[in-house]
């Protein structure tokens, strides 16, 4: 069996019970170690919580090398550990279709992830939209796929999650270029980063699917003992300095409910500001009056 066993978001100790009990009995443990990480322990802390040997699975493994974590799971148990939830912002999809073309069996172990928890910002789950990623630019490659599905979640009054680049394990455009094994240290990217990106993006794109006063939520180590939210304009949120990572963020869809700008308060530096910027974000993609059409009445 092939167990897919989320950790939630911080502490060794976030793992369910049921979790828990899976990964001391199973033969091998991998921990997935490219797509985000545990922001109160580490994998010494891990091996010495579960009495077990924790075995690093980067993206090279994870994506190649599937066969290496699949090998016995037709007999033996094998565990393989995500931070958050094994479906939540990264899927391991191919792992699993991989291991049904194998003939073995998959079980799944759920756990809280930044697509849930990110409600402690105040913001209500069933008003976001589509979330989206935002990667680091460099000099070859500066992506704006998510700019439409902003677009698209404002139109309809949406709050979006944004998703802020980890890279671990990356190669730099020469050392992959020239076919050489060296890694650059690892990275993830900030609040003001991906605020800068944004304004890049709007500013080429001029679509205005938001603008610099557009308000926003940062939100820093969620689920850690440092856990910690801000609220205001994207271009402040562009020059805010939110600490150790890891952070996300969230641009506010043009519907807001009341006790949802009422939560954000507690965020904010001036709170009339941003309930200023609030009611003036609502006038992006405002529905048209509702026109009815002349009645045609014949004798």
């Amino acid at each position: 069996m092939l167990y897919l066993v989320g950790l939630g978001l911080s502490y060794e100790s976030d793992i369910t019970v049921r979790g828990l009990e899976i990964v001391k009995r199973c033969k091998r443990v991998y921990l997935e170690a490219y797509t985000s990480i545990l922001m109160a322990t580490d994998k010494a802390g891990l091996e010495k919580f579960y009495g077990r040997e924790v075995i690093l699975a980067d993206r090279e493994l994870v994506e190649s090398g599937s066969d290496e974590i699949l090998a016995g799971a037709d007999t033996d148990d094998i565990a393989f550990l995500v931070v958050g939830d094994p479906f939540g912002a990264t899927t391991h999809t191919d792992l699993v279709i991989r291991a049904r073309e194998l003939a073995i069996k998959v079980e799944t172990v759920h756990n809280a992830s930044v697509m849930n928890a990110i409600g402690a910002c105040g913001l209500q789950l069933y008003t976001f939209g589509q979330a989206v990623s935002i990667v680091f630019f460099n000099e070859h490659w500066r992506p704006d796929s998510f700019y439409d599905k902003v677009m698209e979640n404002r139109r309809i009054g949406l709050h979006t999650l944004l998703l802020l680049d980890i890279k671990v394990k990356e190669q730099s455009w020469e050392n992959m270029a020239r076919g050489r094994l060296i890694y650059e240290p690892p990275r993830y990217m900030d609040i003001a980063t991906a605020a800068q990106q944004l304004l890049e993006v709007e500013e080429k794109k001029g679509l205005q699917a938001y603008t610099p006063s557009t308000p926003c939520v940062a939100a820093s180590r969620l689920g850690s003992p440092t856990q910690n939210f801000k609220a205001g304009t994207l271009q402040q949120m562009a020059e805010y300095d939110a600490g150790e990572p890891l952070h996300s963020m969230i641009m506010l869809g043009r519907q807001v409910h009341d006790l949802e700008l009422e939560y954000l308060y507690e965020y904010c530096d001036d709170k009339e500001a941003f309930k200023s910027a609030v009611v003036e974000d609502q006038k992006f993609f405002a529905p048209a009056p509702y026109i009815a059409p002349e009645e045609n009445f014949s004798d």
